[in-house]
Formats: C-alpha cells, structure tokens, sequence
C-alpha cells in the first residue's frame, strides 16, 4: 500500500457510500433532513444521568452493558417459548449505529452477499462494503412494501438480509403476513435476518409494526437491533442494543469491544431511567408526529407532480416528483431556497426520482418548508 492512501476496504466505501456528511441548517433555511427527534430527552432521564454521575458512576462498565440495565431489557423482548430471555443475551452498545455495525462485521466476510430491500437505511450498505460483502439491491413493490417475488428469487445463498420496520426512509411497515412471508422464503436456508425497529414506538393508526422476534419461522435467525434515540428522544446519548441467536450476540459483543469498549456507563443509568417512564410520555411525543404526519399528507396530497405513499410509522415521507432531474441535484436546489431534505439517491437505485422528508420537526418549520417543496416541484419541470 502506498503512504498515504486509503486502504482499499475503505476507498471502495468512498466509492460506493451516498451518505452525506450533514451540517446544521443555514440561518433562514428550514430543515426536514434530520432524522432526529426535535423534542427534548424527559427531565427523568437527564436526571438520572446527573445522579449516576453525583454516585461516582465514572468508570468504565461491563463490555456488554451494565447488566440491570441488559437484565430489564431482556424482560421486555417478545416471549420466545423455547427460551428464556436473560442478561447475557443482550449487548449494549453505542447506539444502534455500533449495534448494526457489530453484527455485520462479525457475521459477514469477503465475497458474503446481504440482500437489502431498497429504498433502505444507507448505513447498511456501508457497513457491508466495510466487511468486504456483496450489497444484493432488491427494489421494493410500488406500494414501498416488500416485493416477495423479488426476495424469493434474491435470498438463495445470502448470508443476511438486512432492513428496518418501520422503514427508514419510506416509513412503511411492513405487516405481519409479510414477515411471515419472509420465514416461509427462509424456511431451510442459513440467512441471518437483521431488523431494525428503531421506530417500533412511532407507528400510526392502523399500522401497528409486529416485531420479527414475535414470527415464528423467523425469531430464531433473527438478530433484532434496537436504540433509546428514537423513542426517548435520546439521540446523543447514544445508547443502543442487540440480541439474537446467543452465537451471533456473542460474536457481536466481541465486534463492539473490540471497536467502542464498553458504553458510557451513566448514559445507561439514563437509559433504565428511560424504560421506566409511564406509556404517557412516549405517547404525547407519538402524537405529535401523528399530527405532523397529516399536516404532511394534507399538504402534499393532490399536487401535481408530486406523489407521497402515506407514511405508516416514522417520522418520513418518502416523496417521488415528475422533474426530470437527479435527487442529488433537487436537493441541492431546495437548500437553494430555503427547505434541506435528503436526496433520495442515498438509499438505494430505487430512490432516484425521491427526496425524503423528515416530519421531525416543528409544525411552523414544516409548514414553511412544505411551502418552499411544492413551490419548487409542484408540477413537472424538465
């Protein structure tokens, strides 16, 4: 390798990732880019933070997590009837970002295929070209639900397949006969199933998201990653956890110390703190968003030239436009005027023709960058 150069694990990553390094809105601009909740962490929790902290909880702690804090986690999991769930099951880690970054790099190897459905979270792919893997692209059905015919012909001698549910960035969820789908695709292969409900709490009437690890054919290949940050509107305290086939978790505690050591130790006190606030606070913030939510379709609905599947849970709208243009480019000219969104190019081949708009934010900004959108794309230009 010559001095100064990238190893080639890394300027293929260069080569191949769409993820954008974002900075705060310009003064003026509006933005509906951040996949973060714009609500502040509850009192509680902060709280318990600055008393873990007054304790003397300043030192390092278990590799794998403080073990109360993995223990409550573990009472909590779906029930599995040939299983009983425990501490050791489960690893924290440094948000859901180390927890999918643990297992893709302790399970996948060089030349491994991961089948992604796509539009996807743009991390996965990522982190799949940083193991040395083969991302497998399987575009969604126009509905944004999973294209089964497509899953069928993509899954023979994958090593993994990997998605989120609720979906970023479409905001789908995917229902229960899907997941029970996927387990009948699945039934006598090895393919390790990754899901990612981070947004299970943040789901809209109708729509409630069923967890893989309640699917029979498919709890037992499942490793399920999960994040305070979404729910608890904990973001930077960056607490996140995995659990799965007990090989795999034990794989991946080694993958996450091995690159983070253990997690903050009084972000985790703040994280206990966290699963024993009362369904209230949890709700008013779900609420919230359901609110935006229909300030999104009500705004957006009917546009010429635009064309929004309602979203199901999250807080995205996945949104396709007429122009004939690149996302990358329309996104460049929303910041032009004002409103910043994510190009939809970054999740996939699918996204082209997209912008994801994220309705985390206030109900004013939303407004006035839905104004700024629909001025701009609001009929086909070419």
């Amino acid at each position: 390798m010559t001095a100064g150069l990238p190893a080639s694990r890394m300027a293929e990553l260069r080569r191949s990732s769409r993820r954008p390094a974002l900075a705060p809105a310009p003064p003026g601009a509006v933005s509906l880019a951040m996949g973060e909740p714009d609500f502040p962490t509850p009192p509680p929790v902060i709280d318990a933070a600055v008393a873990a902290l007054r304790a003397g909880e300043t030192h390092y702690a278990d590799q794998q997590g403080l073990r109360e804090l993995r223990a409550a986690l573990a009472a909590r999991l779906p029930a599995h009837p040939a299983r009983t769930w425990t501490a050791d099951d489960v690893v924290v880690t440094h948000g859901a970002t180390a927890a999918l970054a643990a297992v893709v790099l302790a399970m996948v190897g060089p030349g491994d295929r991961v089948v992604v459905p796509e539009p996807a979270y743009s991390l996965y792919a990522d982190l799949v070209v940083l193991a040395g893997g083969t991302v497998d692209f399987v575009p969604l059905a126009p509905d944004l639900h999973w294209d089964l015919d497509a899953l069928a012909a993509a899954l023979p001698g994958a090593a993994m397949m990997i998605f989120s549910n609720p979906s970023n960035p479409t905001g789908i969820v995917h229902r229960e006969q899907e997941l029970r789908a996927l387990g009948g695709l699945l039934d006598g292969s090895d393919v390790l199933v990754v899901s990612d409900e981070a947004y299970h709490r943040l789901a809209y009437p109708g729509h409630e998201p069923t967890s893989a690890l309640e699917i029979a054919s498919l709890r037992d290949r499942t490793v399920y990653v999960q994040t305070f940050s979404k729910t608890y509107a904990m973001t930077g305290w960056r607490v996140g956890y995995l659990t799965g086939p007990r090989e795999v978790v034990d794989a991946a505690a080694q993958a996450h110390r091995t690159l983070n050591g253990s997690s903050d130790t009084a972000a985790q006190h703040a994280a206990l703190a966290a699963l024993d606030l009362p369904d209230s606070v949890v709700d008013a913030m779900a609420d919230r968003y359901r609110r935006r939510r229909e300030l999104v379709v009500a705004h957006l609905s009917g546009v010429p030239g635009l064309h929004l599947v309602p979203p199901e849970g999250a807080f995205y709208g996945f949104l396709r436009y007429d122009a004939d243009r690149g996302s990358e480019a329309v996104a460049r000219e929303l910041a032009e005027r004002g409103v910043l969104v994510r190009a939809g190019a970054e999740y996939g081949p699918s996204g082209e023709g997209h912008v994801r708009i994220s309705f985390a934010a206030s109900e004013d900004d939303l407004r006035s960058g839905l104004e700024r959108l629909v001025r701009h794309l609001g009929r086909a230009r070419t």
